[in-house]
């Protein structure tokens, strides 16, 4: 008999699902109970039922879990920020290995190594933090809950710097005080949308940027008053997004003080971040990565490498120093110029972007009859098309490093390129994101000559 809403059952918890929710079977059902933890028995509440599943709430731990520790954050049960603030990091760090071994033997159905996950601080680690903007007697600013738009009202998070809560603060003390409104997304009306802060954990440098639904802030030299309180402060921005949309930012930002950009230093290069750079959010466990994919690629100061989504140029110009010469390609424009300025700012002249995709890719390198000796990958979550591996494939690179926030999309597109003629040797995973469901890894594939 399928479970019903409102029911409570006794439930004992396997395991967690991609997302970190806990999961058990009740009379070969599964159900999904959020915040609760492998190895608990609980009473669990049925607040959704269908005909294959149920969702469930805890209504009382009746055995707790050996890895469920005491919960630090008062809003972990309601924000969809953290997965796994109620269990311990170590058994976080298993778990999250465990979901790279899966992906690549069960999904891909690949044999490869997987060494034990880089780590390194849990707290206070994010650089980056956008804070949706809302009114409920009065301006809320925060996170938004699991699943939803409502925003829970949070100006402090322990993953994110402590002088962030300070500016949450201020930018809703400046709204109150002069009325300015806070964005509506059912009815598209009010102003200020997010509260999105930006910090360089090397330089120390702060960029505070108010994405608004309009061309201009009101009471904007007031606001640069109230924020000049804050160490660090470079940069006060606004981004314009008139959008129905729940897209963060839009395309045009003015500069209200300062510069229009701040400086961080990753791997040793100076890197510069506009509002709309692409920067990985946790610096040091970046260094980590990137050193990662530096000795995937094995330098010896003559191979010629392919950054194939490049962004800003922040893993190609990492390991510059280390290779002979670096060709990034990137589809978006804004991100390329910034490539060419943080290679200028370095002085770093083996290194040249090109803005297109994979196909333009291949171009470039057969007009300039260069075959590249390995092949860096770091594409978005969805991965890589086929169509792009099989371009990689085409310039017969010896190695392919493949770097992934998504570790299902990179093991499937592993098992595309066996196909193609590259074995997967290992992989890292990397704890970019502690206390949350995602996980970073880094796959290193070696072209199979055998096949030749």
């Amino acid at each position: 008999m399928s479970l019903q809403k409102n029911q409570d059952i006794q439930l004992n918890i396997e395991g967690y699902t991609a997302e970190g929710n806990g999961v058990g079977h009740y009379n070969g059902q599964a159900v999904f109970v959020s915040g609760a933890a492998k190895g608990d028995t609980i009473i669990a509440h049925i607040i959704k039922a269908k005909k294959t599943y149920a969702i469930g709430i805890i209504k009382q731990i009746l055995k707790k879990s050996q890895d469920r520790i005491d919960v630090d954050c008062p809003h972990f049960r309601s924000c969809g920020g953290c997965a796994y603030r109620h269990i311990s990091y170590d058994a976080e760090k298993q778990l999250k290995k465990q979901k790279v071994v899966d992906a690549f033997t069960r999904l891909a159905h690949l044999d490869v190594k997987v060494n034990d996950i880089i780590t390194c601080k849990t707290e206070r680690y994010r650089n980056k933090a956008q804070y949706p903007v809302g009114f409920e007697k009065g301006i809320v600013a925060g996170f938004y809950a699991q699943k939803s738009h409502r925003i829970i009202n949070s100006s402090d998070c322990v993953l994110q710097p402590e002088e962030f809560a300070n500016i949450v603060e201020i930018v809703k003390n400046w709204m109150t005080e002069f009325g300015i409104s806070a964005y509506d997304s059912v009815n598209h009306t009010g102003l200020v949308r997010h509260i999105y802060i930006r910090k360089a954990f090397v330089t120390g440098q702060i960029m505070v940027c108010l994405v608004i639904n309009g061309d201009e802030i009101p009471k904007s030299h007031e606001l640069v008053d109230d924020l000049l309180r804050i160490d660090g402060l470079k940069s006060v921005v606004i981004n314009i997004n008139k959008e129905k949309t729940n897209v963060i930012l839009g395309l045009e930002c003015k500069t209200l003080w300062g510069e229009d950009y701040i400086e961080d230093v990753l791997c040793g290069v100076k890197i510069r971040l506009s509002p709309l750079s692409f920067y990985q959010v946790n610096h040091d466990c970046a260094e980590l990565l990137y050193n990662k994919a530096s000795e995937y690629v094995g330098a010896t100061g003559n191979e010629t490498v392919l950054d194939l989504y490049c962004g800003a140029g922040t893993i190609g110009l990492s390991m510059a120093n280390k290779v002979k010469k670096v060709i990034g390609v990137e589809i978006i424009p804004e991100a390329i110029e910034d490539a060419k300025v943080n290679a200028k700012n370095n002085n770093i002249e083996n290194c040249e972007f090109y803005c297109g995709d994979a196909k333009d890719a291949v171009k470039i390198l057969k007009d300039k009859n260069i075959e590249p000796d390995a092949v860096i990958l770091d594409p978005p979550r969805k991965g890589c098309d086929k169509e792009v591996l099989e371009y990689v494939a085409e310039m017969k690179p010896k190695k392919i490093v493949y770097v992934s926030c998504d570790v299902s999309t990179q093991a499937r597109d592993c098992a595309i390129l066996k196909e193609l003629g590259y074995e997967t040797k290992e992989v890292t995973p990397v704890d970019m994101f502690p206390c949350t469901s995602h996980t970073e890894s880094v796959a290193l594939l070696i072209k199979n000559t055998k096949e030749e």
